[in-house]
């Protein structure tokens, strides 16, 4: 019974871990170097993420700065920036690439609670299907007699448990999403 726990807790911490990586890409109006994570360039023919083609530093608040490796590969980084959906409107002096972080308009930070919404709506999603596989294998334990009837039950109230400190976790990192987009 622990593997079984043990293989649905994995799950669930993964579902977690992958709503807090989506999360980090939402733009909240205040620049992050983790919201270029999902930026790809074009890298002599080879498509790589941009932090293995330049070093990203966050200048101030509303600026980052991307210095290329290879300073002839600065038209390829904008190409990238500008193609990503981030709004992002690069620009470069010969040497870095600058990228300035707007601040969003109320209808855009509108717009990017909807989208932390339906994120986490994804991993409470995950969170509750691996919640059903323990429950199914449980109840599969039960019949096969492997289990008894009590500590059938008392698996079942522990994946409850498991499910809840999950989803409140999503939970508490939304509101705090949600207040930090928000913010003006």
């Amino acid at each position: 019974m622990k593997q079984v726990f043990a293989e649905a807790e994995s799950k669930m911490k993964h579902a977690v871990e992958h709503f807090h990586a989506e999360l980090k890409r939402i733009r909240t109006g205040r620049a992050s170097v983790q919201m270029l994570d999902g930026v790809q360039v074009e890298y002599y023919g080879q498509v790589v993420p941009l932090k293995s083609v330049a070093t990203l530093t966050v200048a101030d608040a509303t600026m980052i700065v991307a210095q290329p490796f290879d300073h002839s590969q600065i038209s390829a980084i904008e190409r990238a920036i500008l193609k990503s959906d981030l709004g992002l409107n690069p620009s470069n002096d010969g040497k870095v690439v600058r990228i300035p972080v707007p601040q969003p308009t109320e209808e855009r930070r509108k717009e990017l609670v909807k989208k932390a919404h339906e994120i986490a709506e994804f991993a409470k999603n995950a969170v509750r299907q691996a919640r059903r596989e323990i429950n199914d294998r449980l109840k599969k334990m039960g019949k096969d007699g492997l289990l008894g009837a009590d500590d059938e039950h008392r698996g079942h109230d522990d994946a409850q448990k498991l499910h809840d400190h999950y989803i409140d976790e999503i939970s508490r990192s939304l509101e705090h999403k949600e207040k930090e987009i928000l913010t003006v």
